[in-house]
């Protein structure tokens, strides 16, 4: 009897043991699974930050050669009417200077029909 007593305890102790390991098993194979699952999320999730911030600093490159074009373009116009500027002056100092020429000769002109006719007077006197 002790054997039969033995024996089905140890069958007990055995099943119970099948049946530990089974539900450890499952619990297992459960974690690994919800451990793929928010591994694939993650992964999904960095995907999703990569593209963001591709585009973003796609969009930032943008806006910078938008801008660095802006300036050069201000530049290209700043001296364009600084050069226009410049023109202007030279023009301007010419023409003065063609005046004021144009000037000296007159009176070097009106000086010398002066002294002339100041010559003729006095030869006349004489």
């Amino acid at each position: 009897m002790k054997r039969i007593v033995l024996s089905l305890a140890m069958i007990a102790v055995l099943g119970l043991s099948f049946t530990s390991c089974r539900e450890t098993k499952e619990k297992t194979e459960d974690a690994v699974e919800e451990a793929t699952n928010a591994a694939e999320e993650a992964t999904e999730d960095a995907a999703d930050a990569v593209e963001d911030a591709t585009k973003d600093a796609a969009e930032a490159a943008e806006d910078a050669v938008d801008s660095a074009t802006d300036a050069a373009n201000d530049a290209v116009d700043s001296v364009k009417e600084g050069a226009e500027d410049m023109a202007n002056d030279v023009k301007d100092a010419a023409n003065d200077a063609v005046d004021k020429a144009t000037e000296a000769g007159q009176k070097a002109m009106e000086d010398a029909k002066k002294a002339g006719n100041d010559a003729v007077d006095q030869m006349k006197e004489n």
